[in-house]
């Protein structure tokens, strides 16, 4: 009998799946379900790298949809579907809370910097003031208070200027009015005690500057003695700007409050986990997790910022209305008033569809909570501007 060779064994068929090139699992997903490792790398074109960042950042698609519109009209239900394991549908709080602040406060400084221009470009109040009170003449104070009142003259003839800016620049030319008689009686009673009691009132008039007490940063720097050196020297850095810019406030203060506006959002962002540890203090008898309480703040701050970016809009287009479409100028100046309304509204039924307690205990709460967060926030705006004041040059 021959012996003939054994069929070869026959090969073994295709993956169905590729394998995981860590541990040779099938790749059934974007990761191996055996070991984690995701199967993109960092070993691949930048230009896949790159959309993959723009995806994670801006990811938008049928989510933002189905979260911004509940986020206005529905207080409380994205918090209620977060806790009820319904996520995968909606925006997730932490990046629905980031996107909407930085398109809220990118959508305020546009204003406030039109706001700024207009203003310095054709009112210049403050200025006026100074000059009014340090003149020295009472044709020098004349000759300031009717180049203010020309100035503000001016503004009434533009087209931004709606009813209740006319009232409102109607009253500063009174107030400067007001102001030179004031200057002119005073300098007329100067005058008539003589030359040194008036060079002594005109030299007490005109050192009014904040100088923080004859401060000298060179004999008596910044020394706490549980602070390093150099933290120390930049203490005294930040308090030298501060005295500096103090005078230029008066000349030009866009700089300085655009440079607080413009760290509000870093404050804001600080405060949040504290808005939140004030909710579990003020709900501990329900027994909420701290993160829960956070998912809360993170929904209503989103909600206030999406807030922000409407009523912002709906000011903007009043002031295009006032002069192309008046009664859109009345449509839009009720919309205004019901959106800012709508704030405290939305935020006292969010905390009653959240928490679930009756009416009282929720207005009781969310008045003590709405006080001391108000006082956070204050202190947060001023820690802002004074940052502002310590790095501006």
């Amino acid at each position: 009998m021959e012996n003939t060779p054994s069929p070869a064994a026959p090969a073994p068929p295709p993956a169905a799946y590729p394998l995981c090139s860590n541990c040779g699992a099938e790749l059934r997903g974007a990761h191996c379900y055996s070991c984690g490792q995701p199967v993109k790398g960092m070993i691949r074109p930048l230009t896949s790298m790159l959309h993959d960042v723009a995806d994670t950042i801006f990811n938008i698609d049928s989510r933002i949809f189905r979260t911004l519109w509940p986020l206005y009209v529905r207080p409380g239900y994205l918090s209620n579907e977060y806790f009820d394991g319904r996520r995968v549908r909606y925006v997730t709080p932490f990046r629905l809370y980031f996107f909407l602040s930085v398109a809220a406060f990118l959508l305020m400084q546009i204003g406030l910097d039109a706001s700024f221009d207009s203003a310095r470009d054709m009112i210049h109040i403050g200025d006026a003031n100074t000059e009014i009170v340090t003149a020295h003449t009472p044709e020098e104070v004349n000759a300031k208070r009717d180049a203010a009142l020309a100035e503000l003259d001016k503004a009434l003839t533009m087209r931004w200027v709606n009813d209740e800016a006319r009232a409102d620049i109607e009253k500063q030319k009174e107030k400067i009015r007001a102001l030179a008689q004031r200057r002119i009686d005073k300098l007329a009673a100067r005058q008539a005690k003589g030359d040194a009691a008036a060079n002594a009132d005109t030299a007490k008039d005109e050192h009014n500057d904040l100088d923080f007490g004859g401060w000298d940063p060179k004999n008596d720097p910044v020394h706490v003695a549980w602070l390093p050196g150099f933290v120390n020297t930049k203490l005294t850095n930040a308090l030298v700007r501060m005295k500096e810019n103090v005078p230029r406030i008066k000349q030009d203060p866009k700089p300085f409050l655009v440079g607080a506006f413009g760290m509000l959002p870093q404050v804001l962002f600080v405060l949040m986990p504290l808005f939140a540890l004030l909710l579990k203090l003020f709900y501990l008898f329900k027994r909420r997790l701290y993160m829960e309480h956070l998912i809360v703040a993170l929904h209503s701050h989103a909600f206030v910022f999406q807030s922000l970016i409407l009523i912002t809009l709906a000011i903007l287009a009043r002031g295009w209305a006032h002069a192309s479409a008046p009664w859109l100028d009345t449509l839009l100046g009720w919309l205004i008033f019901a959106m800012c309304w709508w704030l405290p509204i939305y935020l006292f039924l969010t905390a009653k569809k959240v928490y679930k307690q009756g009416w009282i205990f929720t207005f009781v709460k969310f008045g003590l909570i709405g006080i001391c967060y108000t006082v956070m926030i204050s202190c947060g705006i001023i820690v802002a501007f004074l940052l502002s004041l310590a790095t501006t040059t």
